[in-house]
């Protein structure tokens, strides 16, 4: 598994481990400054997931699928 896919999927991590952390402090009724936050660290991730993507196929370090169907 190259380091490319790696990062990817430990980026993907972080970004459910954001979403949790804000979940829980959902329900524990916190102030939102504190749970947007950790929204806010999801978003962060999820870009960085993107931008990542975007590069790699661009290098041709990874191939999209050219049938997705």
């Amino acid at each position: 598994m190259s380091l490319l896919k790696i990062v990817i999927i430990a980026l993907f991590l972080f970004v459910f481990v954001s979403l949790f952390q804000a979940l829980h402090l959902m329900y524990k009724g916190q102030p939102s400054q504190v749970m947007s936050k950790f929204l806010g660290r999801r978003l962060l991730f999820s870009v960085a997931i993107f931008l990542l993507m975007l590069v790699a196929i661009g290098l041709g370090l990874i191939t999209p699928n050219p049938r997705p169907y």
